[in-house]
Order: structure tokens, then sequence, then C-alpha cells
């Protein structure tokens, strides 16, 4: 039988790829979005093999049908910003707390298979300790990486209290393409390509010398679907990166390399909230999904900056 999929913020960055990927593979989908950040446009490849429900991940009614049927969800919706999440605090734990347990609720009492929560590597914070292991100590800094947190918490408890076979994914920093550079709280890699793109001088938040592990969104897409099937990785928490460093000045020269640009940086003060270093250790990625990160940063730069390429072009 084919497996019917539900796919939280389906139309967005990530929750698109994913889509394509399910489609390809023969799986029903269906996604719910309210299209705040995501783009129909994102789902033009698989649009006419994908139901779509538009509406508010807080609307019981609604999730309640787009659970409904689904062997299993993927939970890609949320407000992915630590400034935002700064800014408006009540507002992002309505959608990124709030809106990850009713959706649970519903899966469950639904009678989904499993459920695939998409966390983040913020719940780290600042500490030390490289590379950021699950077993280490959580240390939020912004009310982001608290939600993420605590939904994850939710996530174990499911499955430890009610045999829910609940997983979540801390991400690191996914790039490739769709990703809106446009927005106020967009993510670093794609202002860099924009920005290189449009001739504009590219920002840096603080020295530069801040690291982040960079993982494609393909990787990201193998991983959700190895965390679907393993029948290790219900009640885990699990990385999901590329398991390499890259400082934003290099980040910033190599896309410039790749690109064939060359612009000076502008310096502004660090953000609230930002942490200084990451990386990730995919030791249990490995061990419980058989995750490894395929896209080189190269290969992954070329790729999004073609894309980005051809959507100024269109």
């Amino acid at each position: 039988m084919r497996r019917t999929a539900l796919i939280t913020g389906g139309a967005g960055f990530i929750g698109s790829h994913l889509a394509d990927r399910l489609v390809r593979e023969g799986a029903r989908v269906r996604v719910l979005d309210d299209f705040s950040s995501g783009t129909e446009a994102n789902l033009a490849a698989s649009r006419a093999e994908i139901e779509l429900l538009k509406g508010d991940l807080c609307d019981a009614d609604l999730v309640a049908r787009a659970v409904a049927g689904a062997d299993v969800v993927f939970h890609e919706a949320a407000i992915a910003s630590v400034p935002r999440s700064v800014a408006e605090p009540a507002l992002t734990n309505r959608v990124n707390l709030a809106g990850t347990l009713g959706l649970l609720e519903a899966a469950r009492a639904a009678g989904v298979r499993r459920f695939v929560f998409a966390g983040s590597c913020a719940v780290y914070g600042n500490g030390e300790q490289l590379p950021k292991t699950e077993e280490m100590a959580p240390a939020p800094e912004s009310p982001y990486a608290l939600q993420k947190l605590a939904a994850e918490e939710y996530c174990r408890l499911f499955a430890k209290l009610y045999g829910f076979e609940a997983v979540a994914l801390r991400y690191f920093n996914v790039y490739g393409p769709r990703q809106n550079p446009e927005s106020e709280y967009a993510a670093v890699l794609p202002r860099f390509v924009a920005a290189c793109l449009a001739g504009r001088t590219p920002t840096i938040f603080g020295d530069g010398e801040q690291t982040r592990d960079f993982v494609f969104v393909g990787d990201v897409v193998e991983a959700n679907l190895l965390a679907a099937a393993s029948a290790q990785a219900p009640g885990a928490v699990i990385n999901v990166a590329g398991g390499r460093r890259i400082s934003m000045n290099e980040l910033l020269r190599a896309i410039q390399d790749v690109a064939g640009t060359k612009l000076a940086a502008r310096y502004e003060p660090a953000r609230a909230g930002d942490v200084r270093h990451s990386l990730a250790s995919l030791a249990r990625a490995e061990a419980l999904l058989g995750y490894r990160p395929r896209a080189s940063l190269r290969d992954g730069l070329a790729v999004t900056i073609e894309s980005y390429r051809g959507a100024r072009a269109s």
C-alpha cells in the first residue's frame, strides 16, 4: 500500500524538498501550510500530486483533518528565527511549542505510525564543548531554542508514556535552493548569496569568526526519510548536520569563490541570542539512522547559487 505522509510547513524551504522526494518515491503527500513563509511556487514541481491544506497549525479542526489517515507526520512548520523569538516570544511560543503539542495529540489520536519533528541545534546554546553531542545538557539562549527544546521533550514523553513513535531531529544550519534570503530574519547563507549576486555589500554580525555547521537540504531530506523508517529512532533526539564547521568569514569567501564575485563585508554588532560556535557529532545519527551527509559544502553552494541565479533571471 502507498503510505500517506503529512508535511506541516510543506510549502516552505525544507518541507517542499521533502514533498518532492516523497512524491518521487510514490507516497501520497498532504501539505499543511499557512503560507506565512512558504509559497505555492516551492511546490510547483509536485503540485499536481499533493493534497494542499491551507491554514493555521493551531487550528485544531484543521489539524485533525490533516492527520486523518496519515501514516507518518513530518513536522517542519515553525517560526524558525532566533531574532523574531527574542522580539515576539509569545507568538513564537504559540506556533513552535503549543502548535507542536496540538499536532502530537492529534497524530496520536488518529493512529499515525511515526512522527518526525524538526528540532534545532539552538538548544545547545553557547557551551564551549565541541562537537555537540545529544547527551550534552541543553542551554538555550533564546525563546526559539527553549521552544524547540520543550517540543523535543514532548516528543520524548509521547514515545515513553504512550508508545507513540516520535523522533526529534536537531537540524544544524540547513541551506539550499528555495531558502528565502529577503526576510528580516533570513539565515546567513542565503543572505550572503543574494548580496553577492546583486552586487550588494554582505553584512556579517559580530567579528565573523563565529562558526556554523552547514548541511545541504538534500541531506536533511534523507535524514527525515531514514528517521521515518528506522526501528531504533522512536524516542530519540538525533543531530542532523554536515559534520564540519566554517567561520562566517570563510563562508563568505567560499560563496564568492563559487559565485565569481569579490565584495568586502560590512561588520555589525553581534545579535542577541546567537551562539558563538557550532559543530555536530553525527555518531548517533549514523548509529540509529545510518545517516551520513553526502553533499560537500562546495557542491552544495554550487547548486544553491545556480538556483538563485535562475530565480533572479526568471
